[in-house]
């Protein structure tokens, strides 16, 4: 009798492998809709994110944010008014060219999508119409001059210079993640197992390739090309 694949077992949603551990998570990081000042009450580490957290309180509320580099308690942040203090949150268009930001919202008031790791920063490089940001990957994208952003590099720099030393320590890291850290070739299991598994030496014995509508099962190996793209091929001969 065949197994699941992975992507079947994680598609069905049940397995506690293939699920964050939620319940885990103190909340929602993200920019809040509000304007005004608050006070760092907390720096705490938290599962599922390689950067600390900071808990901030502002009037009557309590928002979590990314901690930048050199946050510390009962400091005052800022949302909204242009400020230039590290870990003072604002619009792309109040931010001058060359400074460092994190936490950057991909349409405005999505609450930040890119720059959140752990020692990460990008670089304002040019505004106008649309806001130029270098990202740490070295790409340069734009923004729209209303999405948000923090100032300053995210804390947690130097996370991965300190080893793991034990199998166990690495496990329980991975943990906070949706997902195994370790990946089994396919070649290297059972036909019980895998499309690929089998043999009398490791090899897929097929074409590996798949149709975009194969089903889940089947799709294993490599997409086949677009049909779209296969059309132009074809006008080009």
């Amino acid at each position: 009798m065949g197994k699941n694949l992975p992507g079947q077992r994680r598609g069905r949603g049940t397995s506690p492998t293939y699920r964050s551990p939620s319940h885990r998570h103190p909340g929602p990081v993200v920019h809040p809709h509000l304007r005004g000042s608050g006070v760092v009450t907390a720096i705490f580490q938290a599962p599922g994110h390689t950067a600390p957290l900071a808990r901030v309180r502002f009037d009557g509320h309590e928002v979590l944010m990314i901690a930048c580099d050199g946050l510390s308690v009962g400091q005052p942040v800022t949302h909204g008014p242009p400020n230039l203090d590290r870990g003072n949150t604002m619009t792309l268009r109040d931010i001058p060219e060359g400074t460092l930001v994190y936490n950057l919202e991909a349409m405005p008031g999505d609450g930040g999508r890119f720059v959140r790791a752990a020692g990460a920063q990008a670089v304002v490089v040019s505004q106008g119409d649309r806001t130029v940001v270098q990202l740490p990957s070295g790409q340069f994208r734009s923004f729209h001059p209303d999405c948000r952003a923090t100032i300053g590099a995210v804390a947690g720099a130097g996370r991965g210079d300190k080893p793991f030393t034990r199998a166990g320590k690495k496990w329980f890291s991975f943990r906070s993640f949706s997902k195994p850290y370790f990946k089994v070739r396919g070649v290297a299991m059972n036909p019980v197992d895998h499309p690929h598994g089998g043999g009398s030496h490791q090899h897929v014995g097929k074409p590996s390739t798949v149709g975009y509508d194969a089903p889940p099962g089947r799709k294993v190996g490599r997409m086949s090309p677009k049909p779209k793209r296969l059309k132009e091929k074809r006008r080009r001969r």
